[in-house]
C-alpha cells in the first residue's frame, strides 16, 4: 500500500496508518523508517505500536519537504514476539509531492530601469 503526502513546500504533513488486530493476543510493532528520503520522514510518537487483542491502533507518520522532487521511503513494521505469538511483517511506501510555493517573504524594490 502506498502513503501519499501532498502539501507546500516546507510544509509539515501528517498521516495516520491504522492497524487493525484480528487476533486474541495482543501483537507488538517495531515501526522503522528506511530508503532514500527516510529522514524526511518521521515517527513522532515513537516507533513502537502495540494493538490489544480485537482492537486497532494507529500511528502517525510526519513528513517534512526539504525539496521539491518528490521524496520516497519504506515504512517497516516487524512484529515483537509477545506470549509466542508473531504478526506479519508490514510495509508502506511512502512517497510526496509539493502542490505549491508559498512565498516567507515578499520584497519590494524601487530601482530605475537605466542611467544616462
Amino acid at each position: 500500500k502506498t502513503i501519499e503526502f501532498t502539501g507546500a513546500f516546507h510544509a509539515t504533513v501528517i498521516k495516520q496508518v491504522r492497524l487493525k488486530n484480528p487476533s486474541g493476543k495482543t501483537l507488538v510493532y517495531n515501526a522503522t523508517l528506511v530508503g532514500r528520503d527516510a529522514d524526511d520522514f518521521s515517527l513522532p510518537k515513537g516507533n513502537t505500536v502495540t494493538i490489544p487483542a480485537k482492537r486497532q491502533a494507529s500511528l502517525n507518520v510526519e513528513f517534512t519537504s526539504r525539496f521539491l522532487r518528490p521524496a520516497e521511503a519504506v515504512l517497516l513494521l516487524i512484529s515483537k514476539s509477545v506470549g509466542g505469538i508473531d504478526g506479519a511483517t508490514l510495509t508502506f511506501s511512502l512517497k510526496s509531492e509539493v502542490k505549491h510555493i508559498e512565498p516567507t517573504d515578499i520584497l519590494k524594490c524601487k530601482s530605475p530601469c537605466y542611467e544616462l
